[in-house]
Formats: C-alpha cells, structure tokens, sequence
C-alpha cells in the first residue's frame, strides 16, 4: 500500500513516519525542500521523497497518483495571524482538488478539538481546513486532538520552560482551563490505526488522554514529576497581549507562536465522548507517563522531531537551499583564519555549537544579543539545539537554522533567524591545508542595516577573533 505523507518534516509527520514503515507500508514523503528531511538511512532507502508546495499547484506534477491512503498534516502555528488562515485555506483545497483526480481509499487529518461555539483563529482555521478536507470526492477521517506532549513537542517544552525557571509563578486566569493532553505516540497510533478501517471512514473523533486537566494541573504535575517546589498564584487581569509576552519571555516560543497558543488556551479543549478507544484498541497513557517517557528520550539524545525544526517565517515562500550560496557584492564580511593541528577535534567542536556548548567565547555577549532579538519579537537563544552534537540540514541553533552541514567536507553553513535589518550568513569551513575559515556576511537592508553593522562591528571584530581561537583550540 502507498501512503502520501504531507508535512513530512513536521513534528508529529516524522514521528508517523517511523511507525508507516514499521507497519510495512510504501511512504511517499511531501516536502518544500528535500534537504530538510532528516532521516537515518535506513529509513531513507525505504522511502520516496517528492517535492511540492501546496501553494502552488504547479508542482503538483510531482505527486504520484497510484496512492492508497494520504495524511493531511500540514499546519503552523507560526504563521503571520493576517494571512494563516488564507495560506491553510488554500493548501487545504488544492491538496483537495488533487485527491479528487486520484484514486485514493482514504484521508487521513490531524485536526484540533473545537467543541465550543467561539473558537481562537488557530482553532477556527483548522476547523476550516477540516470542512474544505470533508467536502472532497473521498473516504476521510477526521482525528481532533488538543495538547501533545512528547520530547520536543511545543506543549512540553513550554511547561518544561515555566517549571524549571520558575519557583513561584503569577500567571493568568487561563492556567485554569480544562484541556486533555495526549502522549505523542498515542497520536501516531490512532492515526496509523484508522488507515484504511472501513469503520473509521468518514467519521471525526476527537481523542485524548485518560485525563481533563487544568493547565496549572500540568504544570504542577510536571513539577512533582522533577521533584521540584512551585507555588502558583492566579491573577484576572491579565490581557491577552500581556499574557502572551509573559509565555514569550519565560519560554522558547517565538512572539507569534506564544500569542497563538494564549488565544487557544482560553478555550475548553475536552474530547467528546466515543468508541474510538475500544474500537482501535489503545489504551492512551496519562499526562505523567508522556512527561516520563519524554524525558527518557532526552537523556538517550532521541528526539526525533522538535517544534523548533520549522523555519521561521523568512522562509515560508523559500527554500533553504536558495539561500545557500552566499552573497558577495553589497555585503560586510568579517574574514578570519587559523590553522589547526587535530582537524577531527575542531569539526567536533564546530558541529557542537550552541546550545548548553555556548558560543566559544564571550557566550554572554550572545546572550545578551538573544535577550534583545526577544525584546523585539525574535526567536532569541532559548531554543538551543536538539542534540549537543549532531546537526542537519534544517535544524535550529539558538537563532541561527542550518542551512548546510557536510562533515565528511568539513563545512556548516548557518542563517541568522534574529530580529535584524539585513540578512546574515556565519560559515565555518576547513581547506585542504588544514586552515580553519571562520566568515561572517551581513547583507544590509537599507540605510538602518548599514547603520546596525558600523554600531556593531567593533564587538564582531572581539567576538570572532576569540571565538575561532577558541574553537581551533578548545579540547
């Protein structure tokens, strides 16, 4: 059986990817950029890659039409809130448009639990989506979930983010709605089991975990869990914008991601009751479980997808590869070069970068310039990086995204996703020679862009003449 996998490098796709070839089936994957899917070779040889925009109708040429079964999973809750509802919109129904010339048995789409009459614009958009998806010439079916919770899911680490930094919380009204979370992998069983379950087809379910929790609940279990004392006092008077930069500052989430997830958790988001538990099956685990079985991947460097591993919004009409060859006329670049005697040692030092490793030298410097980028709704350095010690394509650095990695040719190439008036490239590389070239360009935007260098170049010439040094000799 051939199964169309859409959003193939997003967080729940990657995590259904797994468990699609473990049942044996035939996975085309859809992806903007074929770059970006990182998976291990054993998984890759198994699979068909394609890519195709669902934007753009054109590329639809790519899209085989002997499939059997598809996944609907393409969504972000990053998207600028004027035009996501119209993008989701429009990628709903061409994708529509194309099932309706194929043959397919079945759709499958991961929707969100909207059982109240007034829902926030995430909700209503997926209900939209939802309604576009059920009026195709097609079996489908409709899975509505609320909170994930698994390594790497945006829920989790958001409460990881509250409990870890703060002792006491004054938090919003809002930690006080009921919602019910549910464990990533009983996400990827209901919707691998209801493929191709005649009594599945064209029906919606929602589904959930064991238990309805209020989101203080959550995070109070989450702090008994780490063995950690919170005290958590609710105020009335927090606004929606105030709300949203409180999560923004104390959490990894971007600005947008924050304000969108403030708007939905005003809502209930409770299953309705229905047989899909015993028709499949599954026993869904409870919130402590998935908190559990979360931190076992971490401490085992598992995480096989993040939240973070999206790009930010500068690329949502590009490809990564696009930005790949770095500019040279109209930008700054700070040049410098060392040679190095254990070539190995300084790759591993170079693919290490980040995260808990820090920045080689003046590291607070880096965090000073992430609290500013979050000051004016940037990413900032809090999402860190997945692994300490792997990186692909594709993957976050604090707020640089990788835009290639190949160590056998000991070369990384990063794009800044900071808040900047111009655009920014960081390159490490190391010639046949055993020299180390470290290479910043800054492409400006205008007269502020320019301005923005001139103020900061004399600390660039501090930070990089000590941070190759330091990477060429680090142990």
């Amino acid at each position: 059986m051939k199964i169309l996998l859409t959003g193939a490098t997003g967080y729940v796709a990657r995590r259904l990817l797994v468990v699609l070839i473990d049942l044996g089936y035939e996975v085309v994957c859809c992806v903007r950029d074929k770059r970006r899917l990182n998976v291990s070779s054993s998984i890759m040889d198994r699979i068909e890659i394609v890519e195709v925009d669902f934007l753009d109708p054109l590329t639809f040429v790519n899209l085989p039409k002997d499939i059997d079964a598809a996944y609907y999973l393409i969504h972000s809750m990053e998207s600028s809130p004027k035009n996501f509802h119209h993008l989701e919109s429009t990628c709903a129904t061409n994708f529509r448009d194309f099932m309706n010339t194929t043959n397919v048995k079945q759709v499958v789409y991961l929707s969100g639990i909207a059982n109240q009459a007034k829902l926030s614009k995430h909700l209503a958009s997926r209900k939209n989506v939802e309604e576009i998806l059920l009026s195709g010439n097609y079996n489908i079916t409709v899975l509505r979930a609320g909170i994930i919770v698994g390594s790497g899911s945006a829920s989790f680490e958001i409460i990881r983010d509250i409990v870890e930094k703060l002792p006491v919380m004054i938090a919003p009204k809002w930690l006080l709605t009921k919602s019910q979370p549910i464990a990533i992998r009983d996400i990827t069983a209901f919707l691998s089991k209801v493929l191709f379950n005649e009594e599945c087809m064209n029906q919606v379910f929602d589904i959930g975990g064991p238990e309805v929790l209020t989101y203080k609940e959550m995070l109070l279990q989450y702090a008994d869990i780490r063995g950690l004392k919170r005290r958590i006092f609710i105020v009335p008077i927090m606004t929606t914008q105030f709300s949203s930069y409180w999560l923004f500052f104390i959490t990894t989430t971007s600005f947008r991601l924050a304000t969108t997830l403030v708007q939905s958790m005003k809502h209930e988001v409770v299953c309705k009751d229905n047989d899909l538990e015993k028709l499949l099956n599954i026993q869904p685990i409870t919130y402590k479980e998935a908190i559990e079985k979360a931190f076992i991947k971490i401490k085992q460097n598992m995480v096989i997808s993040s939240w973070t591993d999206p790009v930010h919004d500068t690329f949502l009409s590009h490809r990564l590869s696009e930005f790949i060859e770095v500019p040279e006329f109209g930008c700054y670049v700070n040049r410098k070069s060392i040679g190095v005697d254990n070539t190995e040692k300084v790759i591993d030092n170079i693919w290490s970068i980040g995260g808990e490793r820090g920045w080689y030298f003046a590291t607070w410097l880096w965090k000073i310039r992430g609290f500013f980028d979050k000051l004016v709704g940037g990413v900032g350095l809090s999402r860190g990086r997945k692994h300490p010690s792997e990186v692909h394509i594709g993957a976050a650095i604090d707020f640089w995204r990788v835009l290639y990695e190949d160590r056998p040719g000991k070369r990384l190439l990063l794009y800044a996703e900071m808040k900047q008036p111009g655009e920014a490239w960081l390159e490490f590389k190391i010639d046949e020679n055993n020299i180390l070239h470290q290479i910043a360009t800054f492409r400006p935007k205008g007269v502020l862009g320019r301005f923005y260098w001139g103020v900061t170049m004399p600390l660039h010439y501090f930070i990089f003449c000590g941070m190759i040094r330091n990477i060429a000799n680090a142990k």
